[in-house]
């Protein structure tokens, strides 16, 4: 089968690799698996109480929660009867909660427990038309998600004939940038924008497939792991949510192959394990510099010659095969995106044997515009990798990236004011400068003064 719609990534996991632990998450100390067939039959039920409840194609429904199956369940739901996702961050203001929902005409919400819950009773006081708030946790005297589900025989004629008027093309979800200044935009993603840069991701990851498993703990609001929650599924990998507090303990327990992270974490990570260097004593303290300065100068275009690969080898074997097994020993690369990466800890972590591709992109372009490959001079330090499938690049004179391709969004929500100014003839205006040299792609700047943390988040020096 061809995957042209969002919801049809479980039928093609279905059919090609289904799983027994499509969707995982820890329930105290116990891992609560969901699989494939299961996954589509929670999905089913839903969509069938939605359509029970009156939800209509073109309706918006907020999902508004930390990382855990529901929110596929909500989201897969939501957009084979034709409705609209709005993902909302479950740590944002009730301003911008009131903001979003009014302004994206959200008729109801789930969400994920009480506190969430009081916030957006809150936020949508005086909305009209909003219908009512659903938690994914069982709270008592709160609507909970599972009372909307009804029988999938119920609706089944209903959901068919909503999924087969699902086109390409359609819009499929609206997801509120963090924005820079004023309130945030809702960027129009369809189907189209958003497959298609997960089939690019797919052609990156070659030796990716059953078998594999992946922990997610960024947000799924983001269009990161968003568009990466597909690819897991569409590629038979099974995906285990867990919260960042808790990411170390998981990756001992799992053994993942791989995971998409930022920069933020990576730095996090690393400066954890210098730390614990300095508490060394002796000549395993030595040993442990002796290391990071040998990785320091690590380049995997480059042959440094037989002396400095003959010590970074004892250095894997005494030092950094400590680093790989405290990932759990079968990490294969980490995905770097939403932010710059420091060429030296990139370097590092290659030389660790722990390469990380770097990606590129903004939610309007679905999001990926370059990604790096794991093919030998697929990489190249300081670049953000080559462009993704269909995804073109011009310099424009005042050296502003521009992309144009099948991820481009619709344009902003009822905002086509903003919509014309970064978007013309099917070319967005990314905001960055940058450089294209042998088809790889850099970042050297920012054309507004305004500038992104390593965690994602946009900071103006003037506030």
């Amino acid at each position: 089968m061809q995957i042209t719609r969002l919801f049809d990534v479980p039928y093609y996991q279905l059919e090609h690799f289904p799983k027994d632990k499509s969707l995982n998450i820890k329930d105290g100390d116990t891992w609560i698996s969901y699989s494939t067939q299961q996954v589509i039959d929670e999905v089913n039920e839903l969509s069938a109480g939605l359509i029970k409840m009156g939800i209509r194609p073109g309706d918006k429904i907020a999902v508004v929660s930390l990382n855990r199956p529901e929110w596929i369940f909500a989201d897969l739901a939501i957009s084979q009867i034709g409705a609209i996702n709005v993902p909302l961050y479950p740590n944002i203001t009730i301003k911008d909660y009131s903001y979003t929902l009014e302004q994206s005409e959200s008729v109801i919400a789930f969400v994920g427990g009480t506190e969430l819950h009081e916030k957006i009773k809150e936020a949508t006081r005086d909305i009209s038309g909003f219908k009512g708030i659903y938690t994914f946790d069982k709270v008592e005297n709160i609507p909970h998600w599972k009372e909307l589900q009804v029988s999938y025989d119920e609706a089944r004629e209903e959901i068919e004939k909503r999924k087969a008027a699902i086109k390409h093309e359609d819009l499929a979800t609206i997801i509120y940038t963090s924005g820079t200044t004023g309130f945030p935009k809702g960027v129009m993603l369809t189907h189209k924008n958003i497959l298609t840069n997960s089939e690019g991701v797919v052609e990156r990851f070659k030796n990716v497939g059953n078998g594999y498993r992946t922990l997610s703990f960024l947000p799924l609001c983001h269009i990161f792991e968003r568009t990466a929650s597909y690819t897991h599924m569409r590629l038979g990998v099974e995906v285990y949510f867990t919260a960042i507090d808790t990411i170390a303990d998981a990756m001992k327990e799992l053994h993942p192959h791989y995971f998409a992270t930022v920069p933020r974490l990576l730095e996090k990570v690393y400066d954890k394990i210098v730390k614990k260097g300095y508490e060394l004593k002796g000549v395993k303290k030595a040993l442990f510099f002796w290391a990071l300065r040998l990785g320091e100068k690590y380049d995997p275009n480059e042959n440094r010659g037989a002396w400095y690969n003959s010590q970074l080898k004892l250095a894997n074997k005494l030092i950094f095969s400590k680093w790989r097994e405290a990932l759990g020993g079968n990490i294969e690369f980490i995905v770097s995106g939403a932010a710059a990466l420091q060429p030296r800890l990139a370097r590092v972590f290659w030389a660790a044997q722990i390469p990380i591709l770097e990606a590129y992109g903004l939610t309007e372009t679905s999001p990926g515009i370059s990604f790096s490959k794991l093919d030998p001079g697929g990489y190249r330090l300081g670049y953000v990798g080559e462009l993704m499938k269909d995804v073109h690049v011009r310099i424009a004179e005042d050296g502003e990236i521009e992309a144009a391709g099948p991820g481009i969004m619709q344009g902003y929500y009822k905002k086509p004011e903003e919509t014309a100014e970064v978007l013309k003839d099917g070319w967005f205006r990314t905001g960055d400068i940058g450089v294209m040299e042998d088809g790889f792609l850099k970042i050297t700047d920012r054309k507004k003064e305004i500038f992104k943390t390593s965690g994602g988040k946009y900071i103006i020096p003037q506030q």
